[in-house]
């Protein structure tokens, strides 16, 4: 699977748990949706991936990745500490200047 930089980084990271390099995948100005939640910016994405990491441990593993005209669909079975897992999710992203602008998570 050929997966661009920056999304290579973010699975890294998150396998990883390092808070800061997830969110130094993100613009300055870009927006997470995650469980019925918007985290806006490096510092709130930081955050919310921080307190992810330590309730769910979550680990990634990507299985599809396709590109389409505005947003880049990662497809990764995802396990932890959460109920059901593993499961696959779903990671729409919007790419800008090599940095994650925004980011759906749905399952």
């Amino acid at each position: 699977m050929n997966l661009s930089k920056v999304i290579s980084n973010l699975v890294k990271a998150q396998n990883d748990f390092d808070s800061k390099a997830y969110a130094d995948c993100f613009s300055e100005t870009a927006v997470v949706f995650d469980e019925g939640k918007t985290h806006t910016g490096r510092k709130e994405i930081e955050h919310w991936i921080d307190d992810a990491n330590k309730r769910y441990k979550a680990i990634m593993n990507p299985v599809g990745f396709e590109e389409k005209e505005n947003e880049s669909l990662l497809k990764a079975e995802v396990s932890g500490d959460f109920p059901g897992s593993p499961i696959v999710m779903t990671y729409h992203l919007q790419i800008a200047d090599e940095l994650i602008k925004s980011l759906r998570i749905t399952g």
